[in-house]
């Protein structure tokens, strides 16, 4: 292994830059909404809005219909893969990353045992599989139904354990902008078909290949970062393999940093204009050092409990908080330092004029006059 010494630093603000350039983020991509879906390895997708959210803020001229469409035709799929949360991947991701994550969806099934007394995970496996696939069903209706058979386990158990077991999509019109439905659920096999499936292969991904992946969309990053996104650990033989095809760096703490030789890495002095993300958007939740886009003084004001915030971008950091409500679009600006609120203030027409295109893109009402819409600054709770 080369030496610490060997390895040049990178500071802060060009990591900062790296990462946007990766995510998109730096200025909109021209490319296909499937396409964007796939190179940023999925889209976190606990709620039905942030994908679509996440994609108007990467992509040129992108509608909510385009990655509606892509749902309704099954191109992609919303399923739990990545740190056990729901996300919106391709086709193709979903057979083949949800294999790979499946170690861990096993050990979070063992957290379970005390309620899975006497519960044979084999024959609850193809028990849930068969009644999935029969017709897709809710959670409660899969707990129903193997209570049936194992009356005296934990209800919650049960359905952790076939959530985990099986590779179980929401299907439409769940997850579709502008319609609703409430969560059903079959496999993904059952979902995209049996000849689909077997055209797009259902063997796990190479680790080797889904590192290259990750560090094409979040790097340059270290071990940890990559096993915080995944929800994996043990990936430090997987970096090591792929050394002498990476470049390695330092971070200002003096942390390894991997990346690929060819990845785009702008000046620090790049701009970085404003941008209104979701919440849970995998910017702000796939590194174990998030420095890179949070600083010290806006660390944990994305959150509120378990509640998560939609966030604003501002000179590429996390910068304040907002919300859209009847053609309104609030932001509330942190204002830690003397130096940050004035900042924030200089870029309030650059801020107005991301609110408004966002509105224009993203108003569910079309009868909502353009006239009517507008951005104010304030507090997100007032």
């Amino acid at each position: 292994m080369a030496s610490r010494t060997t390895h040049p630093v990178i500071d802060t603000r060009s990591l900062n830059r790296a990462t946007l350039a990766r995510q998109l983020l730096l200025g909109r991509a021209g490319m296909s909404a499937r396409d964007a879906v796939g190179h940023l390895l999925g889209l976190q997708a606990q709620n039905v809005k942030p994908p679509y959210y996440q994609l108007h803020a990467r992509l040129a001229g992108f509608r909510p219909a385009e990655l509606a469409g892509l749902m309704e035709s099954r191109e992609v799929v919303r399923m739990v893969t990545m740190r056990s949360t729901i996300h919106t991947h391709t086709a193709h991701d979903a057979l083949t990353l949800r294999p790979l994550v499946q170690p861990a969806r096993d050990r979070e099934v063992n957290q379970f045992r005390k309620g899975l007394v006497g519960v044979d995970l084999e024959r609850l496996t193809a028990s849930a599989r068969a009644f999935v696939e029969d017709g897709p069903r809710t959670m409660g209706e899969i707990r129903e139904e193997l209570l049936k058979q194992w009356p005296d386990a934990d209800p919650q158990s049960l359905a952790v354990a076939a959530r985990c077991r099986l590779p179980l999509v929401q299907v439409t019109p769940r997850g579709v902008w502008g319609r609703s439905g409430q969560v059903r659920l079959t496999t993904l096999e059952n979902w995209l078909g049996g000849e689909r499936a077997d055209a797009d292969g259902v063997a796990a991904a190479s680790v080797d290949d889904v590192v290259l992946r990750y560090l094409g969309a979040f790097g340059p990053a270290s071990v940890k970062d990559m096993q915080t996104w995944a929800g994996l650990t043990r990936l430090r033989e997987a970096f090591e393999r792929l050394r002498p095809r990476l470049v390695v760096f330092r971070d200002e703490n003096g942390a390894e940093l991997f990346d690929l030789p060819d990845a785009p890495r702008p000046a620090p002095t790049t701009p970085a204009p404003p941008r209104f993300l979701p919440e849970f958007d995998n910017l702000l939740l796939s590194h174990a050092d998030r420095t890179r886009v949070i600083t010290p003084e806006a660390k944990g004001r994305s959150w509120a409990g378990n509640q998560a915030y939609r966030t604003l971008l501002l000179d590429g950091f996390l910068a304040g908080l907002w919300k859209a409500d009847a053609g309104v679009l609030t932001v509330e600006l942190f204002a830690a330092t003397s130096k940050a609120a004035k900042a924030a203030n200089a870029a309030k027409e650059e801020i107005v004029a991301e609110g408004e295109l966002l509105l224009a893109a993203m108003e569910e009402d079309p009868q909502t006059p353009a006239g009517r819409w507008s951005v104010r600054f304030g507090s997100i709770h007032g």
